[in-house]
Order: C-alpha cells, then structure tokens, then sequence
C-alpha cells in the first residue's frame, strides 16, 4: 500500500503544484505580490474536502456519470483561465501594470481548481482507509511522501523558472502554459470518453514499454505535457486543437504587444 499511495498522491499532487510553480514564477516576473496564493491554497483544500465528502451525490448525478462530467468541466474552465492569465502576462510585459486584479483572480481561481480537483481525489483515497487502522499508517506515509516528491519537484521547477534570464523567461512559460493547457483538454475529452459522452475509441499506440504512466519521469511527463501512454484519436485531437487555439491567440496577443510603448518592469 506504501508505494501504491506514492504514486497516487504523486501524481494528483504534481500536476498542481507544476501549474503553482508555473504561476509563482510569473507573479515574482510582475513583481506582484504573493498573497493570491494563499487564498487559491484555502479555496483548493476547502474545495477538495467539501467536494470529496459530496462526491457520492455528484457520482449519481447524469445517469451516474457526474463526476466524470464535473471533472471534465473544471479541466475546461482550467484551460480557460490559463489562456487568460497567458494573454494577461503578455499585455503586462512592457510593464503597463493593467488589469492586475483580474490576472490576480484568475490564477487564484485556475490553482483553487486545481487543487480542489486533485486534492478530492486525495481526500477519496484516504478516507477509504479510515476505518482499516491496519493499513491507515502506510497509506498516510505514502501519501506524506507522494505529496513531499510533488511539491518538491514543484519548487526546484519554480527556481529553475525564477533563475532564466528576465527576456526569456515569459516566453517559457508561455509555452509551459500552453502545454499544460493542452493536457487538460486531453484528460477533459478522456472524462468525457468515461462518461459515453464521445465514442469509445481503441488506442492509437501504446508507449507503455518505453515511459510507463506510473514511473516519475511518466508522472513528470503527465502534469507537465499532458503524456498519454495510450491516448484515443478524440484524445490527440483534443490536445493538439487545446493546443493550437491557445498558441494562436497568445502569438496573437504577443504581436499585439509589441506596438505598446515600453515601461519599466516592477521586480
């Protein structure tokens, strides 16, 4: 049960904590202050906890498919934001200083999603286990250590982002975010494949043998690309069509921009 609750808790942990590094990096680039990030944590755990203690209501709802579908629509309304807060971070790159308060509030809300998503899943796990004293200890270590590896890897990746050279370092993270945005659309259409919603498809290839979903480096690959050992043909559409959409109006925005007269940055 020790490793089985690693790589669960791992793999539910990193995927937020990859997105709050991502978002950390670009407030410390504005110079913004970092108080955004106390209440999208707050939100998230409070979220997760009450969404998890309901999740047996919302399973039940659409014929049973209602996790599936919830699930589904906050990766939509994750990528939403995160194509904001990208196109927000591009106008305020000559340092306008404009519509902060909405980039604020949008990362709040995209990490709060993101947490209450992955931490009800953490919450469903563990209160599995409750009531089974004989296993409870090993699950409750292995969730400390899948959630310190995630967090981990989280904060060496928000240093490695802080530490690039200032006129690099948005446009990496652009493309972060676009991919991260790409992955979600991916996971939302296999919900959504779950749920009946899209046709069942058979896989296109299988690249389990040479990255393995469940190994760290899949795990990585996972939360930060979207990595799909077995993806569907309504899977790749859906990410190279997240993709494709998003990097268009950022490459929109970003020649926008350049017509702006430049101002010195904060921090």
């Amino acid at each position: 049960m020790l490793l089985t609750s690693v790589i669960l808790v791992l793999r539910e942990v990193l995927e937020a904590a990859l997105l709050l590094s991502i978002l950390l990096a670009m407030s410390h680039y504005l110079g913004l202050q970092m108080r955004w990030i106390f209440m999208a944590l707050a939100g998230g755990i409070l979220g997760s906890i009450a969404y998890g203690a309901g999740i047996g209501a919302v399973s039940e709802a659409f014929d049973g498919m209602g996790q599936e579908l919830m699930n589904a629509a906050m990766q939509f309304a994750i990528y939403g934001l995160l194509l904001l807060v990208g196109i927000l971070l591009i106008w305020n790159r000559t340092g306008r200083q404009q519509f902060l308060p909405l980039l604020q509030w949008s990362m709040v809300l995209a990490v709060a999603l993101a947490a209450l998503r992955e931490g009800s899943e953490v919450y469903v796990y563990l209160m599995a286990f409750r009531h089974q004293a004989d296993l409870l200890q090993s699950v409750l270590l292995g969730a400390l250590i899948g959630g310190g590896i995630g967090f981990s890897i989280g904060a060496l990746f928000y240093y490695l982002l802080v530490g690039l050279p200032k006129n690099r370092r948005l446009l990496v993270v652009l493309v972060l975010l676009t991919l991260v945005a790409a992955g979600l659309c991916l996971q939302a259409t296999q919900l959504l494949e779950q749920a009946d919603w899209l046709p069942a498809q058979v896989p296109l290839w299988d690249t389990s043998a040479l990255l393995s979903e469940n190994s760290l480096l899949g795990q990585l690959f996972y939360s930060l690309l979207g990595y799909e050992a077995t993806p569907t043909r309504n899977a790749v559409t859906a990410y190279l069509g997240g993709m494709s959409l998003m990097a268009t109006l950022l490459f929109a925005a970003w020649a926008k921009s350049r017509s702006l007269p430049e101002k010195g940055l904060n921090g």
